[in-house]
């Protein structure tokens, strides 16, 4: 048994869309990826006034990997040219598998245009090996309670297990690539220690709070990433106040990545196709 030990701490970049506050840990010019976590945008948190004109993401093209959003505050309102829609409110989860193409638009729905209010999102890409570019997309829509909330150490943490196993409990999502996914909420002195993390990358992003990781004891802040190392198989978290990270881990795929805006592939032949095959409408009807 071993820790995984924190190589460094990177801290999320300010990169605002439009009236949306943005930022982004990963990636950077100090970090390309977490194989085979990709990127991390984290919108808000802040309030929107009634009458707002909401999220500005309409219908947009993806292929070659999957998107994970989890909706922290607010609501969001997804549509996809698979045929694929929902209404996702506070604590649920978004898993799209992308795959061979589609199209589609994550938008805030009518009562939120007009009410307004609080909204916070994370959005989570996560590339897809080689044999599974091309899969056929698929969409899941939770809503906060169809997320096991498992309690640990003795309630003072709580994992929302969205995929993957945690000591007998099963996430509602089944990963194609056996990645591990959750949110955490620790109470001050929240504990926990995560084992059976061999030959696994781990992500970690501190959303709220401030943690101590690793036995040096890193002290992470809000708006900062771990970066770990690979070696090791454990590794160890404790809340100095309230916080709330997300946290995967999974084995790194170790292709070639090249990427083109919303295309993720192995080549630079390989966007080219998506490209064509995108204009040529093999990616279905834009809502």
């Amino acid at each position: 048994m071993s820790d995984k030990l924190v190589r460094r701490i990177h801290p999320a970049l300010r990169d605002d869309i439009g009236d949306l506050i943005t930022q982004r840990p990963v990636p950077t010019r100090h970090l390309d990826q977490v194989d085979p976590f990709l990127f991390l945008n984290h919108h808000g948190p802040q309030t929107y006034p009634p009458h707002n004109r909401g999220l500005p993401f309409g219908p947009h093209p993806h292929r070659g990997f999957e998107t994970v959003t989890f909706i922290l505050e607010g609501m969001l309102m997804h549509k996809d040219s698979a045929g694929y829609e929902s209404i996702i409110r506070a604590g649920g989860v978004q898993w799209m598998t992308a795959g061979s193409g589609l199209i589609h638009a994550e938008i805030s729905p009518p009562e939120f245009l007009q009410a307004g209010g609080p909204l916070e999102i994370l959005q989570l890409w996560v590339n897809l090996p080689p044999h599974l570019k091309m899969t056929k997309p698929a969409y899941t829509g939770l809503q906060q309670d169809e997320i096991p909330a498992l309690a640990l150490d003795g309630g003072r943490v709580t994992m929302h297990l969205t995929a993957g196993e945690y000591e007998g409990t099963r996430g509602p999502v089944q990963s194609l690539t056996g990645v591990f996914m959750s949110t955490i909420a620790f109470q001050p002195g929240g504990r926990l220690r995560v084992r059976a993390l061999a030959e696994r990358n781990v992500f970690l992003y501190v959303v709220r709070g401030a943690l101590q990781v690793g036995v040096a004891e890193d002290r992470v802040s809000a708006f900062h990433l771990v970066e770990l190392g690979h070696e090791g198989d454990e590794l160890e978290m404790t809340a100095l106040e309230d916080a709330v990270v997300l946290f995967g881990h999974a084995e790194p795929i170790g292709a070639p990545v090249v990427s083109h805006g919303p295309f993720v592939m192995n080549s630079r032949a390989e966007i080219e196709q998506a490209i064509r095959d995108y204009q040529a409408g093999r990616f279905g009807v834009p809502m």
